[in-house]
């Protein structure tokens, strides 16, 4: 049974809070997003707060219809979308979702996005991105695989790593039949996605796996909250979005709360495998380039802007993008001007990297 908490275990809600000076101003309401964030929020709350067990509630989101932007690629038209099933570490087969374009460049030598969900390593699945994973497979020369990893609570930390992690090494020794290059690969992921993706790309450097020539991650989790005050030089930022952003639309900090309990349980160790934004720069030199954007009125701002800033110290490529006034995956918001922003992005970094020739992001 899904059980929130009543309030905030790991985050202290203060009645005499300040917002910081970099970040606080952040969360002042992008007017458009004003204008409809209690209907969203009502809309939205059916599905966090029932009295199903975890299975039901899963299915509750990956049944919803995902939301779909005006002109954005439709299947059998402009992409086309198949199944397969991986087999990991302990024989367990893991679905993947494969989108590509209906008028491929380049058979054999397309780049690979590869995607994990968001969800909070709780629910979703591949159409949890739908809208981005075929704006992305509409392009030409690019191929997306969207691993459908077991999920929390059943299936805690490592298990949606360890999934993944297979699947993305499945797709480079499959290469060919999937239509990829293997030296041409973005790792790709929103939310706690992001988080996985920012996990892989760090894996894929110390363990030698080439081709990863970016990293996306959108509205990134990077740090689990309880563990803020053990980030390397954690006096250098924020972090206080948490609290800034507690009550805010789409995930507040009780749910995310919920969901880091589902993932790592109620005593986390310190770990970058989960909570990457404990790395010390050493461990995060010599990564991909990577695409960060993150929203202004969401409990994971901070962070989000804490790990571009620390990629950059260690002198990563980072193009971040912060979306003032909006709450986490507002993309998912189809009318919201800067939402087709937020897609423009992600599709013009995609771009750069397909259209370029092998090579140009880890070598190891």
């Amino acid at each position: 049974m899904v059980v929130f908490k009543s309030k905030p275990e790991y985050t202290v809600l203060d009645p005499n809070f300040q917002p910081g000076p970099k970040n606080g101003h952040l969360s002042e309401r992008d007017p458009e997003y004003a204008a409809v964030e209690k209907a969203a929020e009502e809309a939205l709350r059916p599905l966090w707060y029932n009295d199903l067990p975890i299975d039901q509630w899963r299915k509750l989101w990956t049944t919803a219809p995902p939301p779909i932007p005006k002109g954005c690629p439709e299947l059998g038209k402009e992409v086309s979308e198949s199944y397969g099933k991986v087999p990991v570490r302990d024989g367990t087969e893991i679905e993947i979702k494969i989108y590509k374009s209906t008028t491929p460049r380049n058979r054999n030598d397309a780049l690979l996005v590869f995607r994990m969900h968001g969800g909070g390593w709780t629910v979703g699945g591949h159409v949890t991105e739908e809208a981005e994973s075929r704006y992305l497979a509409a392009l030409e020369n690019v191929v997306v695989v969207s691993v459908d990893y077991r999920m929390a609570p059943e299936f805690p930390f490592p298990y949606p790593i360890e999934d993944s992690w297979d699947v993305l090494k499945w797709c480079k020794a499959n290469g060919s039949s999937l239509g990829i290059n293997p030296e041409k690969i973005i790792i790709a992921g929103n939310s706690s996605g992001a988080n996985m993706a920012a996990v892989l790309a760090i894996r894929a450097r110390d363990e030698g796996l080439t081709g990863i020539v970016a990293q996306i991650l959108a509205v990134p989790v990077t740090c689990h909250p309880k563990l803020f005050s053990q980030v390397p030089n954690a006096e250098k930022y924020e972090l206080l979005s948490y609290e800034q952003n507690h009550n805010a639309g789409v995930i507040d900090t009780v749910r995310m709360e919920f969901v880091w309990d589902c993932y790592v349980g109620t005593n986390p160790e310190s770990d970058p495998r989960h909570s990457p934004l404990l790395n010390e720069i050493p461990a995060l030199k010599r990564l991909p380039p990577a695409l960060v954007q993150v929203a202004g009125c969401d409990p994971m701002r901070d962070e989000g802007i804490a790990y571009a800033e620390v990629l950059k110290e260690a002198g990563n490529e980072v193009e971040l993008t912060i979306y003032k006034g909006l709450p986490h995956c507002f993309y998912g918001f189809t009318e919201l001007k800067r939402t087709a922003e937020y897609f423009e992005k992600v599709v013009a970094f995609v771009k750069k990297y397909a259209d370029a020739d092998a090579g140009l992001g880890q070598t190891i």
